[in-house]
């Protein structure tokens, strides 16, 4: 695979600075029109042997294009932010909004071929890992990224010279390391494992171009190329015509029975018995979250339901256990301006919590396959592919010890009218109640079909629904507080006590 990438490809002076000026005038105008455009964000990978120029590369497409739409991330070791988090955390938040674009030195393949050369992890788990970036970059352009990615590469000999080329003069030995050193001396087992990843990540979507590093002029000239002949021809298409609708999935049972009409309702709790189990799970959770161990996890907790089904009030009774240093409850409406420019999941990344804290969004996530799918802010196949990338999404959780657990409040309809009502008649609850509430009940049975949907798919072994009979708002909140304490138990490995 790198065989072409070692002709000794060069570029004479001339040519260069011939062709260098209109090649810079080109980039620019298709930046400005990206920016006006806002058609599409841009993800530049730039990745290769050490030495080959990656940073060299960065410097020059910022001097090329207008620096200011160019967001730039070195990334390096992993701050302690960084660790409590999942992997992917760090790339998330950095990602480039519409219009603009985004250069990686330093990207989501680094950490997978690091750990293989150094034999901490088999095959096996990196095949995983290469498979899970592929998901990744397939759901990036699935919401419309342009992924370019380059690898700089040099032959063994090449990178001997360029090393000491560099440590030998006083200005730039700066930029070789003890680091630099011991992976050259593993330059073969580095050009094995370079070559299988790039093999098994160049898709059509995203593919690997693979660029001689020794001659400076020919990197420059040919990455530079290749962005705006990329960028030339994702602007120039007219706009891609809606996908057809595909039929849609059978879900309902063949007896025509969903699994909210299966739940009784009509369970209670009286008020003596609720207030001594609230005090009880209440306690619990308490005592849990100040457990030493649980500074080793974090907790994600999603809370769904109908209008009026109790999340706020649910919700409350679980942040009084807790200290307010310890969580963040994000309420999830509307996506802002900021938000649209990025993937779906960007906004609900940018708030998951550090080891030992809580998370509670009142509605998340899973409003693509809910409100979007209902009221048609999203077309079907952006909603068909949710059910994945929402299960990759919290296997990454779960997969960095957070403890995923999500609520559905099912509430009767003769229920939701009765507190809707009740709303409209008591001043301080009157902000509870909208028209977009009472429009939403006339989608009863739509909603309904969605929510079984959702369920069927996103239930899983991992991050299981639990549904919550919320008829009585004690029966609800009790049992909500006794299912969080019974998952973290089970993360901290207390659940025998």
């Amino acid at each position: 695979m790198f065989e072409s990438a070692e002709l000794g490809h060069k570029i004479g002076k001339a040519v260069y600075k011939r062709e260098v000026p209109a090649l810079r005038e080109a980039l620019l105008d298709a930046q400005i029109d990206l920016l006006q455009s806002k058609r599409f964000p841009v993800v530049i990978l730039i990745a290769g042997v050490d030495c080959a120029g990656k940073g060299e590369t960065v410097n020059l497409l910022n001097e090329w294009m207008d620096p200011r739409h160019i967001l730039t991330h070195a990334l390096r070791d992993l701050t302690d932010e960084e660790l409590e988090r999942p992997p992917m955390w760090r790339y998330w938040r950095d990602l480039p909004p519409q219009g603009k674009i985004g250069i990686f030195l330093g990207t989501w393949y680094s950490s997978p071929l690091l750990e293989h050369v150094y034999g901490r992890i088999k095959n096996a788990e990196l095949d995983q890992r290469l498979d899970r970036i592929l998901r990744f970059e397939k759901m990036l352009c699935d919401e419309g990224a342009l992924i370019l990615k380059f690898w700089l590469h040099l032959s063994s000999d090449q990178q001997k010279k360029r090393l000491k080329s560099l440590e030998k003069d006083p200005d730039t030995r700066w930029r070789v390391t003890d680091t630099d050193w011991k992976h050259f001396k593993l330059y073969d087992r580095f050009h094995r494992v370079s070559e299988r990843m790039l093999r098994a990540t160049s898709t059509a979507q995203a593919p690997w171009l693979i660029v001689e590093g020794s001659d400076p002029r020919y990197r420059y000239l040919t990455i530079g190329k290749a962005v705006l002949q990329s960028l030339r021809q994702r602007l120039d298409a007219p706009e891609a015509p809606a996908a057809p609708e595909p039929f849609p999935p059978v879900t309902t049972a063949i007896d025509g029975v969903r699994i909210l009409q299966t739940l009784d309702l009509s369970r209670k709790l009286k008020k003596a018995p609720y207030d001594a189990d609230l005090a009880k799970w209440q306690g619990k959770l308490n005592l849990l979250s100040r457990d030493p161990a649980f500074r080793k996890i974090s907790v994600v907790a999603v809370f769904e339901g109908s209008d009026a089904a109790g999340k706020g009030g649910a919700i409350r009774r679980v942040t009084q256990a807790l200290d307010a240093r310890s969580y963040r409850v994000t309420p999830v409406a509307s996506p802002s301006e900021e938000e649209r420019e990025q993937p779906y999941l960007w906004r609900f990344w940018r708030h998951l919590p550090r080891r030992g804290r809580f998370a509670i969004f009142d509605r998340s996530w899973y409003g693509r396959v809910l409100v979007e799918r209902v009221e048609g802010f999203c077309s079907h196949a952006d909603w068909i592919r949710a059910y994945g990338e929402i299960n990759d999404f919290e296997e990454q959780l779960v997969r960095h010890d957070t403890v995923v657990v999500k609520f559905w409040l099912a509430i009767s309809k003769e229920e939701q009218l009765k507190r809707f009502q009740e709303r409209e008649k008591i001043g301080f609850k009157r902000f509870k109640i909208t028209d977009e509430d009472w429009r939403n009940r006339d989608k009863w049975d739509d909603y309904e079909l969605a929510v079984c949907d959702m369920i069927d798919r996103t239930s899983t072994e991992i991050a299981p629904w639990t549904l919550v009979e919320a008829n009585d708002k004690n029966y609800a909140r009790v049992k909500i507080l006794k299912t969080l304490c019974g998952q973290i138990e089970t993360a901290l490995g207390k659940d025998k006590r």
